[in-house]
């Protein structure tokens, strides 16, 4: 199972995101279940970023989600936001 969320911070707050996303992305990589945690930055906006999660199941993103370090990571992160996140849970179909 493949999450892809689409994060735009403020001008001022650019910094301080990716250093949350670089963060969270550290202790999910350690996590049962979790095969890649990517953090990407957007070259032409460095307020842009990516986060690009490979899972093994759906139940294994269900329990990432419910961890404190998650919840930590939202509850820093998303105050720190331009827009609203953009995440969606996917399947490879080919």
């Amino acid at each position: 199972m493949r999450v892809i969320l689409h994060l735009t911070a403020r001008p001022d707050t650019a910094e301080a995101l990716k250093e949350v996303l670089l963060h969270i992305a550290e202790q999910s990589r350690a996590e049962a279940g979790c095969n890649c945690y990517l953090v990407l930055q957007d070259l032409a906006d460095p307020c842009k970023f990516t986060l690009d999660e490979d899972w093994d199941s759906p139940a294994a993103l269900a329990h990432h989600m419910t961890l404190p370090h998650t919840q930590q990571a939202f509850s820093e992160g998303v105050p720190l936001l331009a827009r609203e996140l953009d995440m969606r849970r996917l399947v490879v179909i080919g």
